[in-house]
């Protein structure tokens, strides 16, 4: 199985997917997609991802999009270690767990809002005040949740679905300078799993520079 990972170095949604392909332990190509510069909204590329986000994995040639099908996917086709719990009633938690950053918190936040943001003329400080805005609303929810069922991840005592989530996040909070102090338990799981190798391996220092 062939697969190439269509990234951009501090983009949440393929930092995502970095992690998880990493804790399948499996080998793919990295391809840097220059948001910056605007290479996702080049032709070749739409045609990969017609809505011309990253990421997009290609498995033997054939693209998938949208971090959390591309993380199910990977769960159903290579199924150790599991990123999801067996039982069908803990895999709903996570889920709703991961949504809440995944639907709630990052749509509102990513390079598109902020540059709509730019557009309208709002200021730095605002955009800042923006981004911390939904992030903190977010994690206020999140919080309990990561308390309750941590065993040290953000869900249970091992690496899984959640972590490849919640560690972009917390590192998108870093660049923007969102106080965490509220979020201990965010905080404390978020940094032991970003010290695990795979995770550690996935961050955007170890990107390729675009």
């Amino acid at each position: 199985m062939k697969l190439v990972l269509h990234s951009a170095k501090r983009a949440s949604a393929p930092y995502r997917v970095r992690i998880g392909l990493n804790l399948k332990g499996l080998s793919y190509d990295l391809r840097p997609v220059d948001l910056v510069a605007n290479a996702h909204q080049d032709k070749a590329y739409r045609a990969l991802n017609g809505q011309a986000l990253v990421p997009t994995l290609e498995v033997d040639g054939r693209p998938l999009t949208q971090s959390l099908a591309i993380l199910e996917w990977l769960d159903e086709v290579v199924p150790e270690p599991r990123l999801l719990p067996t039982a069908p009633f803990e895999r709903a938690i996570v889920r709703g767990m991961a949504e809440i950053i995944a639907c709630d918190i990052h749509p509102l936040n990513n390079l598109r809002i902020l540059r709509q943001l730019t557009a309208l003329e709002i200021g730095e400080t605002d955009r800042n005040a923006w981004v911390a805005r939904w992030i903190s609303d977010g994690f206020r929810a999140l919080e309990p949740m990561v308390a309750k069922y941590s065993g040290g991840f953000a869900y249970g005592d091992g690496p899984g679905l959640l972590d490849c989530l919640l560690v972009p996040q917390v590192f998108n909070a870093g660049r923007f300078n969102v106080d965490l102090s509220p979020f201990p338990a965010i905080q404390a799981a978020a940094t032991r799993a970003a010290k695990h190798p795979a995770i550690a391996a996935a961050h955007p220092d170890h990107h390729p520079e675009r």
